[in-house]
């Protein structure tokens, strides 16, 4: 049996290439550490964030706006693509009952396409719950119906939530939902309504309040992946190395440092570091450590939501503007669809071919993800064909794109379980960094998780934690809104509007009380 090879050793080991992993390789090369990356794919960087390329067409695998109100994330942006950015029309609707909804929801036009009899039906709903609200929320299905009403819950909500999540509303705990919907309210979309329909206000704000949504946004040219191609280029130029095609195989304890052990094309090899930075997924990384820590019986109670997407050609100059739509039809398992064009022009090589990606929302092992491709490929252009969005004699073929662990999944235990096992990771290993999505299985957006890659780097290289990376996200509020970088622009006198914006973002995590 051959012996694993022995890496150079080096001050920081990097598992996994996605936005998180590479932010911290780029800042540590830059900073002069020694740094090595294992990524598991052979082929691709950026993790969800990838750009897969297929006969010339390019996907983003789940769409990625960049926009972040941290300076610093943009800033980085524009270091690693400063040439290649685009700014793109942001357009998109809801499907329900044969019928386009703007996203997020315009209060007014909504009722006018759901009719008299519902739309009354969802104001009395709505009234109801508003005078008498649940008190004890506990659920999605809680805290959604507190804000909307029975009613809209199970039009705008329900079964969208659940293609996505796999699980019934009151089995999804509650603060996911004010993670991903919070600050919305049909009171004030109604409002809002009102003052524009009377030009009283000229802001796209849709109902959102503070959450004013971008009308467009900067995008690479070629895709989310650019950016992270640009960045592992950087790594290596800087003298570290990317090991593609590698996976974790086991970490133990090597004196004050770690020794890695990852498996590739040719075999193992091993890398001594004296730090570990993790965006893997928490239930991998626990069951890798050696001797295993006592919590990973609940790392092993973690659990992941995976997706597909089915991209198809189609004989069209295009079929819709939107950069995707958001499909609320129970009778179809397709959950959004994106317009591949609608994102850049460059991933669509032929001007009369549209690009189309179907995205199925699953578990790894189900009847979906299991599916061979082509039936995959002819349930997607059934289904594009049921909700009347092509000719299905109009496809030219199509292919399959499978993402592992795409969403962590926030049921009833998940908290307890994350706070256990970060509990523990800090007290007996302070050199073991969890970052990123599923690094701390956190459902947050690419510029946070690179944010708590930032953090992480400063922690490294002061040589003591000055800054609690779990606070990044920490409110839980969506924040496509208001400028880029306003979260660390200088201060000024601002109006009641942009500071009741400001209060609603996420801001850098100030260091730690001495």
């Amino acid at each position: 049996m051959r012996s694993p090879a022995l890496s150079s050793p080096v001050d920081v080991a990097i598992v996994g290439a996605g936005p998180a992993g590479l932010t911290a390789a780029y800042l540590l090369t830059k900073a002069g550490l020694r740094v090595s990356v294992i990524e598991r794919d052979p082929v691709y960087v950026g993790g969800i964030s990838r750009t897969v390329e297929h006969e010339g067409f390019r996907f983003d695998i789940g769409g990625h706006r960049f926009f972040s109100k941290s300076r610093e994330v943009v800033e980085l942006w524009d270091e690693l693509l400063p040439d290649d950015f685009i700014d793109r029309p942001r357009m998109s609707r809801i499907y329900y009952d044969g019928r386009f909804y703007s996203y997020p929801l315009r209060a007014f036009e909504a009722l006018r396409n759901l009719g008299l009899f519902r739309s009354a039906s969802c104001i009395a709903s709505y009234a109801r719950r508003t005078l008498f609200p649940k008190r004890d929320v506990r659920s999605f299905r809680d805290w959604t119906i507190n804000q909307f009403g029975a009613k809209l819950f199970s039009i705008f909500f329900e079964s969208y939530t659940e293609k996505v999540w796999g699980m019934p509303c009151d089995a999804i705990s509650a603060d996911w939902a004010a993670q991903r919907i919070k600050g919305l309210s049909l009171g004030k979309a109604v409002l809002d309504g009102l003052r524009r329909s009377l030009g009283l206000n000229r802001m796209p704000n849709d109902g959102m309040a503070t959450k004013t949504l971008l009308e467009s946004f900067r995008y690479p040219r070629r895709g989310p992946g650019m950016m992270w191609e640009a960045a592992r280029d950087r790594v290596v130029e800087g003298g570290n190395a990317v090991l593609m095609g590698h996976s974790l195989t086991r970490l133990s304890r090597d004196g004050e440092g770690w020794r890695l052990i990852a498996t590739g094309p040719d075999g193992e090899r091993v890398i001594e570091a004296k730090h570990v930075i993790s965006s893997a997924p928490i239930r991998e990384l626990l069951a890798r450590i050696h001797p295993l820590p006592a919590t990973a019986p609940r790392a092993g109670a973690l659990r992941y939501r995976d997706f597909l997407t089915v991209a198809l050609k189609i004989r069209s100059a295009d079929l819709f503007p939107d950069n995707w739509i958001y499909i609320h039809e129970p009778d179809v398992k397709v959950g959004r669809i994106q317009n591949f064009r609608s994102w850049s022009p460059e991933m669509v090589p032929a001007p009369d071919v549209a690009c189309v990606g179907l995205e199925y929302f699953c578990f790894e092992g189900d009847g979906l993800w299991s599916a061979p491709d082509d039936e995959l490929v002819a349930l997607a252009t059934r289904e594009m064909a049921a909700l009347g969005l092509c000719d299905p004699g109009l496809v030219l073929g199509g292919t399959v794109v499978r993402q592992e662990k795409a969403y962590p999944v926030y049921d009833d235990s998940y908290a307890d379980h994350v706070a256990a096992i970060r509990a523990e990771l800090e007290e007996s290993c302070p050199n073991l960094h969890l970052v990123g999505r599923n690094g701390m299985h956190r459902y947050n957006n690419q510029d946070h998780a690179m944010m708590t890659a930032m953090l992480t780097v400063r922690n490294i290289l002061a040589g003591e934690r000055l800054y609690d990376i779990w606070n990044v996200n920490e409110d839980a509020e969506y924040h496509e809104a208001g400028h880029m970088g306003d979260a660390t622009r200088e201060a000024a006198p601002l109006s009641d509007g942009e500071r009741e914006a400001l209060n609603s973002v996420r801001v850098v995590p100030q260091r730690i009380a001495a």
